[in-house]
């Protein structure tokens, strides 16, 4: 009998599993045998590929306003005293299609609604997500969060490489301040925005991933052994509390070769 809280999609060159009861994650993705994904750890936060929605990245000491000005506390639970990466990667997602899932928000975000889509063709994965206020008045921003393997089954380690004019400054509080600086040297765990090159992954002797999006911010996150991210968003972490405006739909492409 099928899984329902599995989407396995599987094409010519690359394979999909996607868990919908542990937050709609990929929890695995091979291309050619190989396999790129980040296996369990012990925070959610820590593996998989996941959707971040209603918010994406931190909001500074969970708090956030609506557009009336009403003052809202956002779960702290992950990594206090911030509000963590949204609801959506560890909440359990209702199955839609063979490609397809929906999550309900729960409050102060009802009666939102997320729906999150996977495509393989090729040598490429699409994944899109789109999130529908349906009346809430508290900001949204999107973003995603794939855990790629540093070492792969052969190869060297994980190279990200990208070029981009701005970056965020950081407070010691880890937050945003809302200035800007050129970008630094790695490791990161920094936004940017204004990218002249979008990020690649390479580890040389086996693969390389390019990831295209029309997203005007990213998180590059290069400081854990085990994985490095590269996340599209539509704004920033903390981006209400800077009082910058994320779309409500993102898309990203990640091309194998």
């Amino acid at each position: 009998m099928a899984d329902d809280s599995l989407l396995e999609i599987v094409g010519e060159e690359i394979s999909l599993i996607v868990d919908l009861s542990l937050g709609s994650r990929v929890t695995s993705l091979k291309w050619h045998g190989l396999e790129f994904v980040v296996q369990p750890r012990p925070s959610l936060m820590d593996w998989g590929w996941y959707a971040m929605v209603p918010w994406a990245g931190r909001v500074k000491n969970g708090m956030i306003n609506d557009k009336s000005g009403n003052e809202f506390l956002l779960p702290v639970d992950w990594e206090p005293p911030h509000a963590e990466h949204g609801y959506g990667f560890y909440s359990a997602w209702e199955k839609t299609s063979a490609t397809s899932s929906r999550l309900e928000m729960p409050a102060p975000y009802s009666p939102a609604v997320a729906e999150q889509r996977f495509e393989v063709k090729g040598n490429s994965v699409h994944w899109s997500l789109e999130y529908s206020a349906n009346g809430c008045e508290i900001p949204a921003w999107l973003g995603f969060h794939p855990w790629f393997r540093t070492q792969l089954e052969k190869g060297e380690s994980a190279i990200v490489e990208f070029e981009a004019d701005r970056m965020l400054v950081k407070g010691l509080d880890v937050m945003p301040t809302g200035e800007y600086s050129s970008p630094k040297p790695p490791p990161w765990d920094d936004a940017f925005t204004d990218f002249k090159r979008l990020p690649t992954i390479t580890w040389p002797g086996a693969a390389k991933v390019s990831v295209t999006s029309p997203a005007p911010w990213w998180v590059i996150y290069t400081e854990d052994p085990v994985g490095v991210c590269v996340e599209p968003q539509s704004a920033p972490p903390d981006a209400a509390n800077l009082g910058i405006t994320g779309e409500h739909h993102i898309e990203a492409v990640f091309t194998f070769s």
